[in-house]
């Protein structure tokens, strides 16, 4: 049965048009896959080096000891937002006699094979057979290497876990969104420490190796709940009520804006009136977090805004990059009616630009909070802000022209994931990567806050100058409108 369901989706991908974007997307990934695979092993051979020339006089063992869970937690936060679900079109085998069973293994099987699994083995592995062996025998670093095979397979399952559980309630989004913010705020505040935690466990492990074993238990015991909970949900959407909530239309500060405004207006109707576009704008609110992760007191006090900028683009841009990456894939079900008639495209292309100016401006107001810790912070967020709306909008709607999938927003979220491939991670390295082409030059000449300045200045020239963006994206659009409504006819 396993050979049967990879066959089909073999022939489902050969025999699908978009096939040459992806396969095109899947090798760009691959190439940065394999560089990153390498620089892992690399630093995984030679971590002792490392942590003794960044940590002198201080135990190898103890500071590799702490950054273990430390890993696998960024690592988890990451699974939320990053790994996709095992994806096939399960509804067709549903009404034949097949065991629920067997496509459940199969789909719990096949998300062990993703970039975040591979990894840690790179970077861990080589440590744990070189240091551990030496100073404390083969026999801890085997369970060294147990345990952290258990903690891939752990964090795999619970973060698939939980998106699924969010997936089908937004009260589960909530949930999440406060367990994490408050285990970050303690971690800020120093009322625990996640490295001496994890210190003290593996240091444990070191002189008790038969410990490890409890990882092993949590996997198992993760991988059964995350099993069941599928076999009692896979008929959950199908069979659902398909009465759809009445929401308010009204929307009168939009009028101002004439077309555009009622266009983005209907936009609105679209996202509050399906789950899975609710669902994208309600997983955008985890970013609003990382602040936490990111924003440290000895960075902000050595000026060091690297980090602060990437994390700050995540949080003000949230929105716009987790419901923007599928544009227009949204409108894909009644895109031939766009264009069989007498649409505005300019309007069309001017509201997408207004719909992700308000959503980016909503984002950072909330994250504004983050101003107590520092004001170099709010100072970061501006600019970056600036940067979203002036340049950041432009290459995520360029993409958009480029994106042939459409999304069924007929069904529910659960196992619906049309739309999402590779290309979408291609998307972010250009978007993530422009901002450090205007901040870096001022850097590496030891003026950090004129690289902001010079961030912001760009970004409030693309937004005085988006008159002139949108027609280069309107014209991008009409060079592809047909070939994206063909895409759109053939996704499944």
């Amino acid at each position: 049965m396993l050979i049967t369901f990879l066959s089909h989706q073999w022939k489902g991908f050969w025999r699908s048009k978009s096939k040459g974007g992806t396969i095109a997307a899947n090798i760009l990934i691959g190439f940065f896959t394999l560089y990153m695979l390498t620089l892992a092993i690399g630093l995984g051979f030679y971590l002792e080096f490392f942590i003794g020339k960044f940590s002198p006089g201080k135990d190898v063992g103890v500071i590799f000891n702490g950054i273990i869970i430390y890993y696998f937690a960024i690592d988890f936060i990451l699974r939320l937002q990053l790994q996709e679900l095992p994806t096939m079109s399960i509804v067709p085998y549903l009404h034949l006699r097949i065991p629920k069973g067997k496509i459940v293994r199969f789909l719990n099987v096949r998300a062990l094979f993703n970039a975040f699994n591979i990894l840690p083995l790179f970077l861990f592995i080589p440590f744990c057979c070189t240091y551990i062996s030496d100073v404390h025998g083969t026999y801890a670093s085997l369970m060294f290497c147990v345990s952290i095979l258990s903690l891939i397979v752990f964090n795999n399952y619970t973060a698939l876990y939980v998106k699924r559980l969010t997936l089908a309630s937004t009260k589960y989004v909530v949930i999440t969104v406060v367990v994490i913010s408050v285990l970050a705020a303690l971690e800020y505040y120093k009322i625990f420490s996640i490295k001496a935690i994890s210190n003290g466990i593996f240091g444990l492990i070191s002189k008790q190796p038969a410990l490890a074993l409890g990882f092993t238990v949590m996997a198992i015991l993760m991988f059964i709940i995350n099993a069941k909970y599928l076999r009692k949900n896979l008929y959950t959407e199908e069979l659902g009520s398909s009465e759809e909530k009445k929401t308010s239309t009204d929307y009168p500060l939009l009028n101002r804006f004439g077309e555009a405004g009622t266009l983005v207006a209907l936009e609105l109707k679209l996202i509050l009136r399906h789950k899975r576009t609710r669902t994208a704008l309600m997983m955008s609110l985890l970013f609003i977090f990382y602040g936490f992760l990111f924003y440290k007191e000895d960075v902000l006090k050595k000026d060091a805004l690297g980090m602060v900028i990437f994390a700050a683009t995540f949080m003000t841009g949230s929105a716009v990059t987790i419901y923007g990456q599928f544009m227009f894939g949204w409108q894909g079900s009644y895109f031939d009616g766009l264009l069989a008639n007498k649409t505005n495209f300019r309007n069309f292309i001017k509201a997408k630009f207004l719909l992700f100016t308000i959503m980016s401006t909503i984002t950072t107001c909330i994250i504004t909070f983050y101003g107590f810790l520092s004001w170099k912070i709010l100072a970061v967020q501006f600019a970056t802000y600036l940067y979203n709306i002036g340049l950041g909008t432009v290459v995520i709607l360029y993409f958009a022209t480029r994106n042939y999938k459409a999304i069924d927003l007929s069904k529910g979220s659960t196992f619906n994931y049309q739309g999402v491939s590779a290309s979408q991670f291609v998307l972010m390295i250009p978007y993530f990567a422009l901002p450090y082409l205007f901040y870096q030059p001022f850097a590496s000449a030891g003026k950090p806050y004129y690289g902001l300045i010079c961030l912001g200045f760009f970004g409030l020239a693309g937004l005085l100058t988006r008159s002139y963006w949108i027609a280069f994206i309107l014209k991008e659009f009409n060079k592809r409108k047909y070939k994206i409504a063909e895409g759109f006819r053939q996704t499944p």
